[in-house]
């Protein structure tokens, strides 16, 4: 610049400017942040939507799976209908349970879903299902559609399958004879296996659901008595099939033949009971009770439920011994009769008895139990009914259940008596008793009882071994003097009860009413090897009629090999 020249003045930027500028900056970054946040936001409620669907559906909760439809949905099905068309689908697949994967991404309004099916029939399934939602935001709903069913669908295809059961397995006696083998359940010995075998059948209107669960064909035969039953499982084997999603295999399993199974069933002791029932209604149990091993079953051995008579005197007398109310030796008056609850409770045919403790049980004297039962208690006699195994579910599928009322329940002293020696509401099979004189057998120990050859023995122990010893010598007695002394066998110690269980009015006195005839019973004492029971309902005395056959039946089982 030349000398003397004057630089002109330089314009000043307005600091208003920038404070201007700032404000709009920050606007700017605040109003893209908010897209962000809406632009990253976008579908998570719809994402947090089916989430809700497929894990209640996971959890068996329908009724929230309900609730998340769209109102049009919910107009097309009614929530009963919405939950009945999940589970029958449920119940096609066997599934047993589900499990919800992860999400994918939205596409043409649904959302897929990977899910792990674990069914009974078809192993592990792994599918995908498609969630459509409507709506957008909190006001998204899930819209149903059929192949929301099941994973794997498509469209508007439906669930089904086709199932078969395997060739059946073959039914062995403890010896190794075949007693039901093939389609057709043949035997080389069809007289012991008419006895004890049973029959196929189709399935019970009231086990139809507990077979579909299991996968059974709907015309498929089962097991409807005797060994067929009690075994069902094993014999059948696992059904096998496939699963459709319309005509599309979602996936296929064979068959698994049944298991062959040795039973305990001796050929030699069956014949035995069957000729002891000689052609007679009733039933006849063989144990050995060393292994709760059932050697034979005959008639209606362990399906009839009648009042046990006498024979709960074994209970009974159990049940005061262990609690210190009575001793072998103690006396009652002889009498006719007893008094309870100004009710008037006769002997049968009006028989005079008495004595010690050991004689009263020898003779069955009810006008000395009775009165005991009463003393003894409700919930003292219960309580040891209950450890003999009354009011608890049989170990042999298709046993009836030996019931005797609640202590609460029983009803008053009178009641109580009755049920202590056998009458009044208390049921019981021949297969229940038979396990009791059993327990007695093994010093107080209850073998469990098992149709199934070679497993391991199991007992419960029911009473200490010295009231079982004491109940051993009452029912030596039975045998030796008492009523029972048809089961007598020459040179063998027999121990047993008889039960003569009244179907009419216990305090009559007469001698021509309708009765059952009860025994149980065991030898040789003190190393038991067989123990028997008989019921012949409506036939009379248990010392005139079931004594005799269970004697029948301790000699062929003492001269069998063991």
């Amino acid at each position: 610049m030349e000398a003397g020249t004057r630089r002109p003045p330089r314009r000043r930027r307005s600091k208003r400017g920038f404070r201007f500028l700032i404000p709009l900056v920050g606007l700017a970054a605040v109003v893209a942040g908010i897209v962000l946040v809406i632009r990253g936001s976008s579908g998570d409620a719809e994402r947090k939507l089916v989430t809700s669907y497929v894990h209640a559906w996971a959890a068996g909760d329908y009724g929230r799976m309900y609730s998340l439809l769209d109102p049009a949905s919910r107009a097309h099905a009614s929530e009963p209908r919405f939950a009945a068309a999940y589970r029958r689908d449920a119940g096609i697949a066997t599934v047993t349970a589900l499990r919800a994967g992860r999400l994918g991404r939205q596409t043409a309004g649904a959302i897929p879903v990977n899910m792990v099916v674990t069914t009974r029939l078809f192993g592990t399934l792994y599918e995908t299902v498609y969630v459509p939602v409507t709506g957008s935001g909190s006001s998204a709903t899930v819209h149903f559609v059929p192949s929301l069913l099941f994973p794997g669908l498509r469209g508007r295809e439906r669930l089904g399958r086709r199932t078969e059961l395997g060739a059946r397995g073959t039914l062995f006696a403890a010896d190794g004879t075949p007693l039901a083998q093939g389609a057709g359940r043949s035997s080389p010995i069809p007289d012991v296996a008419l006895q004890i075998v049973g029959v196929l059948g189709p399935i019970p209107p009231d086990q139809a659901a507990l077979y579909a669960a299991q996968g059974y064909p709907r015309d498929a035969k089962v097991g409807m008595d005797g060994l067929e039953r009690v075994f069902q499982p094993a014999l059948a084997g696992a059904p096998g099939g496939a699963l459709f999603a319309g005509r599309r295999v979602l996936a296929e399993k064979p068959p698994k033949p049944g298991h062959d199974v040795t039973t305990t069933i001796e050929p030699g002791l069956e014949r035995a009971s069957v000729a002891a029932l000689a052609g007679r209604y009733g039933g006849i149990a063989v144990m050995d009770p060393r292994t709760g091993a059932l050697l034979a079953l005959a008639g209606v051995a362990f399906s009839a439920l009648q009042p046990p008579g006498s024979t709960m005197k074994i209970i009974t007398a159990t049940a005061a011994l262990e609690a210190g109310i009575v001793k072998l030796s103690d006396t009652f008056p002889i009498a006719t009769s007893a008094t309870i609850e100004g009710y008037t409770l006769h002997n049968a045919g009006g028989e005079a008895c008495g004595g010690t403790f050991l004689n009263a049980f020898a003779v069955s004297c009810n006008s000395v139990f009775a009165p005991l039962g009463a003393k003894l208690g409700a919930g003292r006699l219960v309580d040891m009914a209950e450890r003999y195994g009354f009011d608890q579910r049989p170990a042999i599928a298709g046993a009836g259940e030996p019931t005797i009322p609640s202590a609460s329940s029983i009803g008053d002293a009178l009641a109580v008596g009755s049920s202590a020696i056998g009458q009044g509401r208390v049921q019981a099979t021949v297969l229940e008793m038979t396990d009791v004189a059993a327990t007695i057998a093994m010093g107080g120990r209850r073998p469990i009882p098992t149709l199934q050859a070679h497993q391991p023995p199991r007992f419960v122990r029911v009473s200490s071994p010295r009231v079982a010893a004491q109940l051993q010598q009452m029912m030596i007695a039975v045998v030796r003097f008492g009523t029972g002394t048809a089961a007598a066998i020459p040179g063998v110690t027999v121990a047993g009860k008889t039960g003569t269980a009244e179907l009419g009015n216990t305090g009559s006195s007469t001698a021509n009413q309708e009765t059952d005839a009860w025994f149980v019973g065991y030898a040789p004492v003190g190393a038991p090897r067989i123990v028997a029971g008989a019921l012949f309902p409506n036939q009379g005395a248990g010392g005139a009629t079931a004594a005799p056959a269970i004697q029948q039946v301790l000699v062929a089982g003492l001269q069998a090999p063991h």
